[in-house]
């Protein structure tokens, strides 16, 4: 594939750090160096690193690797652990395109929002699922590109859809304007969709990479629940079918191992994770050492079937959650609105009924002052379109707390369509 029709100017400008460049030689005992400006190691306080896991096991880290994780390193992440993600994604996709290249980065969120810039030409438009990710959305108004949205159903995105707008560029620009030219990436959430808790089906996946491919367009995958699916079988990604190298695949451990350590990895094309890699060359330098550390120390004890055996316990701990959540709102909601029971994830998303068509006031004031919480789902509307659906979520409120919460959440709704009846 020409990748370089895809990227942005500011992308293309960019290039290795001097100082950057050199790190892959730091690590190599029989240099001698003059170059990089490295703290003195010895100078650091800190000797050594363990941890307790709530198995009661005690890890305690490899000193050389553990002195190595207080420096600065590699660009692209910590080379133990990069190597046991670039073989876990082996193990679990399969990719078809076996020269892919990875790099870990600090959170997903980091290296989306670098990937997402990456192809922000300035005019130009990019394809996004509606509803989808907030986060996304809140850099992407920061970006000088507009936004299409394509719509989706209880089976994820509709290729259809997908390929009725591509089809009929320019006329069905939702911006209007006639000269812009046709999206060439789309942006997807296909696994627990957030805010929708729903996912692609295997033949939703098939025939959306097709439409890509007829439209050569590129797909970012972010996939941060993938491994928190409630089916037995996980659905294939999108990165397991790339024959052409046109997925650009983002994961998170934030889901899995822990959220404040940061660490998340993208896989997919050289070309293109160079070009992000040089991006984190002039910002924050390479993902922090500790965390790396900590995350790797952990994979490597348990190998790549320990790793499966933890995410399938902790799907089985979101599904069970998953599932007296449903039973609540089966009590407490139904007539007053709709959902689809989520297949994995964290999230439901709820449409309000009752003649509700906005549910940005009724959630951020009246559900508030019920001393309940939950997001409006304008945050999710790629144009900001007022819809009157709600985005609920079952992570971590307690299992005896979540008939109330829902309880509440009715009496707001229940006020409102009453109100609404009157009129």
């Amino acid at each position: 594939m020409d990748y370089q029709k895809f990227l942005s100017t500011r992308s293309k400008a960019r290039n290795p750090s001097a100082i950057r460049a050199l790190m892959p030689y730091m690590n190599n005992k029989e240099m001698l160096s003059l170059g990089a400006g490295q703290p003195n190691p010895e100078t650091f306080p800190y000797a050594s690193m363990s941890v307790t896991l709530k198995s009661g096991e005690t890890i305690t880290f490899d000193n050389d690797l553990f002195r190595r994780s207080l420096s600065y390193d590699l660009t692209s992440g910590l080379p133990q652990l990069n190597q046991w993600l670039r073989e876990l994604q082996i193990k679990e996709h399969a990719p078809p395109c076996k020269e892919f290249d990875l790099a870990v980065g600090p959170g997903s969120q980091d290296l989306l929002t670098k990937a997402l810039e990456m192809f922000a030409e300035p005019g130009s438009a990019l394809l996004v699922e509606e509803p989808t990710y907030t986060g996304a959305l809140s850099f992407l108004e920061t970006q000088p590109i507009d936004l299409v949205p394509v719509a989706t159903d209880a089976q994820g995105i509709s290729p259809e859809a997908l390929d009725q707008i591509l089809s009929n560029w320019p006329e069905s620009n939702p911006s209007g304007k006639k000269d812009q030219p046709r999206p060439q990436v789309l942006y997807t959430v296909p696994v627990g969709g957030n805010p929708t808790g729903v996912s692609s089906t295997l033949e939703r996946k098939k025939r959306t990479y097709e439409v890509c491919k007829k439209h050569d367009i590129i797909i970012i995958e972010d996939d941060p629940y993938y491994y928190l699916q409630f089916n037995t079988q996980r659905t294939p990604s999108y990165f397991s079918m790339d024959v052409d190298g046109r997925v650009l695949r983002m994961d998170s451990m934030s889901k899995i191992l822990s959220s404040g350590i940061r660490i998340g990895w993208v896989s997919g094309p050289k070309v293109l994770i160079e070009r992000m890699n040089m991006h984190t060359m002039v910002t924050n330098l390479q993902p922090a050492g500790v965390p790396q550390l900590m995350a790797y120390g952990l994979l490597a004890e348990w190998g790549h079937d320990g790793f499966f055996k933890h995410v399938d316990s902790v799907a089985k701990f979101y599904r069970e959650r998953r599932d007296a959540f449903v039973k609540c709102l089966d009590r407490n909601l139904k007539g007053l609105a709709e959902w689809v029971a989520p297949d994995s994830g964290m999230f439901v998303w709820i449409r309000l009924l009752g003649g509700i068509t906005d549910s940005n006031e009724l959630i951020l004031q009246k559900a508030v002052k019920k001393n309940v919480l939950a997001v409006p789902g304008v945050a999710f509307m790629p144009l900001q379109d007022k819809t009157p659906c709600v985005r609920v979520s079952y992570s971590c409120i307690e299992m005896d707390q979540m008939d109330e919460a829902v309880c509440r959440l009715a009496a707001v709704i229940r006020e409102e369509a009453e109100a609404n009846s009157a009129n």
